[in-house]
């Protein structure tokens, strides 16, 4: 039977769509598959690592009827990428093998049966489902997604909270050094959800999700969450545990704020870290009525200093900061301007994007 008959690079992005969770090595052998099911003339591959499952379906040619097996995820995209992007390639089984064509190249590769591949169980009590753009997600994820924790002993900071309630989606990501936040509006009101996704769910969302029109559905069950977009279907484990409570750490009513450009903010950050130290990366932030100063050295007793006008005309404070978390967050954020709230040289900082509630960065101070 011939399971597929197409282009290499329809065959190859079809993939890659779904070969991102696979890892090369697993105690599992037949993980390192995709598991390949033909029903009439839909092609339908499914991946998992037991904690994340991706499925999508396209019409691939070959001969319509119905047939399941499962193929090396990795090498079979390795030998894709080989080949010509134009060129026609071809799936058959014969026996327990698969044999791939194209041109004048022929591959004979190992298969495992369709039934070993362990699929992850769904929940059977979804929430009701909702959706957003799928730009609006896309830009969410990268709003926040750097500020998560990676390999935290306290787990549930290695992803990012999600939390749907009435007309808004709010994303919260922290590593117990700063904080990010940003939310969206939703077309539909939704009774109060909270779930924290993993890690590697999240970039592997940010991986599949693009700027096309289309939205992406999603419900949330106690212990899972499912996303529906185009042809693909992707269903998670969540992370267990309780997320801080982000309203307490959010700071209010800072004594002095100043609006700035955030490219220059960030070009002059970026110069300064040149010049820290390694292991600290620090930097100290003196402001002063019309100056922002931005000052650094590091163990050689070499130094760096620049200076930015701005508008302020309030007390003088000195302040220290990780330059990366500073840099991490005007780096992902794409507006004009930004407003830099603070208190003093003990609290920790607001960044925010001015008229603007939808997105709130909070970063604490370091001694310096």
């Amino acid at each position: 039977m011939i399971v597929l008959k197409a282009p290499q690079d329809q065959v190859l992005a079809v993939l890659q769509s779904v070969a991102g969770i696979v890892e090369r090595r697993h105690t599992l052998p037949i993980l390192a598959n995709v598991l390949i099911r033909k029903t009439g003339s839909l092609l339908q591959l499914t991946t998992s690592d037991l904690e994340i499952q991706i499925r999508t379906s396209a019409d691939l040619g070959g001969d319509p009827g119905t047939f399941a097996t499962t193929i090396g995820a990795r090498k079979l995209i390795d030998i894709l990428r080989t080949m010509p992007a134009d060129q026609t390639l071809s799936l058959e089984s014969s026996q327990n093998k698969l044999l791939l064509k194209g041109g004048k190249s022929r591959f004979t590769l190992q298969s495992l049966p369709a039934e070993d591949f362990p699929l992850v169980q769904e929940s059977a009590n979804f929430g009701p489902p909702f959706s957003v753009p799928q730009k609006t997600l896309k830009d969410l994820l990268a709003q926040v997604s750097f500020a998560m924790a990676v390999h935290d002993i306290r787990y549930y900071l290695n992803g990012i909270l999600f939390v749907a309630e009435g007309q808004q989606l709010s994303l919260v990501a922290t590593d117990g050094h700063r904080l990010a936040f940003a939310s969206a509006t939703l077309d539909v009101e939704v009774p109060k959800q909270e779930v924290i996704l993993p890690r590697k769910t999240v970039l592997e969302l940010q991986r599949l999700l693009s700027d096309v029109e289309g939205a992406i559905e999603m419900q949330f069950a106690g212990n899972q969450a499912k996303f529906s977009f185009g042809a693909m279907e992707f269903v998670t484990k969540l992370v267990e545990g309780k997320f801080p409570d982000y309203n307490r750490v959010i700071p209010k009513n800072h004594r002095s704020q100043i609006t700035l450009g955030r490219a220059p903010l960030l070009a002059c950050l970026q110069r300064t870290a040149i010049m820290t130290n390694d292991k600290f990366k620090g930097v100290r932030l003196n402001l002063e009525p019309g100056t922002l100063r931005v000052a650094a050295n590091n163990s050689e007793q070499e130094e760096a200093v620049d200076e930015l006008d701005v508008d302020y005309g309030g007390d003088a404070i000195e302040i220290g900061f990780n330059v990366t978390y500073l840099i991490d967050a005007l780096a992902n954020m794409g507006q004009d301007m930004v407003r830099l709230e603070l208190s003093d040289s003990n609290s920790s900082a607001l960044l925010t994007i001015p008229d603007n509630e939808t997105f709130k960065y909070v970063v604490m101070p370091m001694r310096i």
